[in-house]
This record gives C-alpha cells, structure tokens and sequence, in this order.
C-alpha cells in the first residue's frame, strides 16, 4: 500500500516515505537541525534519503496535518522482527515549524495503530538519550515503559551515546484519547 494513507486521525495521517518526498524531506530536515541536534542527525542528502528508503527490515513513515498535508514529522519502525520475537524499534523526528502542537502524538499513535494492527506485532521499543526531555515526554505520554538504561548504545554524530530504554506491548496500546477517559 505504497503511496497511500495507513491511518488518518483527527488532525494527521500516516503514510509511508517514498522517492517523490525526498525534496520536501530534505527542506524540512535541514531546517529543523537545530530542533534535532545533538540527538538526532536525519538524512541530509539525495545519498542519504535514498539509503533511508531501502533499509532491509524497516519502513519510514511521514506524519502529515490533514490541513494542507504539510510535514509534520517522520517516524520509521526498524529492525521489524516477525515470527516468534515480533518486534521493531520505534525512531521518530518533530519538524520544524510543526512541532509542539501534538501533532507527533497522534502521528506515533497512528504508527503504533499500524505496527500492532496491521504488522500484528507484540512488541516496539524507543530508545531516548537521557538529556532529550521532549522525546522522553512524548514516549511517556503514549504510555511507553521506561525499561533500563544502555551505555554507549547507539553511536550518533559520531559519538557513542547513553540512551534510556522503553518499549510498550501490544497489549498495552492505548491511544492517549482513550487512556484520559479511563483515568
């Protein structure tokens, strides 16, 4: 289902990355550097965004407001393990000017919707750098479970970084809307 809408919400959709984004991906990247670094360095080249899109074991994703289908954020499951493990891990990006306005808390919430529904898998883990407050608020608030801390985990901007371990079950989704009601 390239090129199509996997999930739309009240004020985003989800869709899958595809060739035909790379200029307006790349603009949106380099303008939200400052937003991203030191925790995350994105694509920023043709090179880059195409290696992006043939990643074995994973799908990038784009959060769009259903508005004017601006850019939102973007979001990619890696790793997808199916059989007996099935899992992935969760990566997701806030662009610039976009960002702080809930849009990336629907847009993950809809790629989670995707990855236990439609993937049908059991388990998806975020790892956050323990000094990137936002990003640990944002898993927190879609009921992600702090699991542990892994040293040196991931090596990003050329250095090796700590990062905070969370991961949430099947089971354990639930859309922030219906989490409110119940509480």
């Amino acid at each position: 289902m390239r090129g199509g809408t996997l999930q739309r919400g009240d004020q985003v959709f989800l869709r899958h990355m595809e060739a035909a984004d790379e200029e307006a991906f790349l603009r949106a990247v380099r303008s939200s550097r400052k937003l991203h670094r030191p925790w995350s360095y994105l694509p920023e080249t043709s090179e880059d965004f195409r290696d992006m899109l043939v990643r074995p074991l994973g799908e990038s994703y784009l959060i769009r407001r259903n508005e004017d289908g601006a850019l939102a954020g973007s979001a990619s499951l890696g790793h997808i393990v199916f059989g007996n493990l099935r899992s992935a891990y969760l990566g997701y990006s806030a662009l610039v000017p976009h960002q702080g306005q809930g849009y990336m808390t629907e847009g993950l919430e809809l790629v989670l919707r995707h990855a236990f529904g439609t993937l049908a898998l059991h388990r998806v883990e975020v790892n956050v750098q323990p000094d990137n407050e936002r990003s640990i608020a944002l898993a927190e608030r879609l009921g992600f479970r702090r699991e542990g801390f892994s040293p040196r985990y991931l090596k990003i901007g050329g250095r090796w970084r700590d990062h905070v371990r969370f991961a949430m079950l099947a089971d354990e989704f639930a859309p922030v809307a219906r989490r409110r009601s119940r509480g």
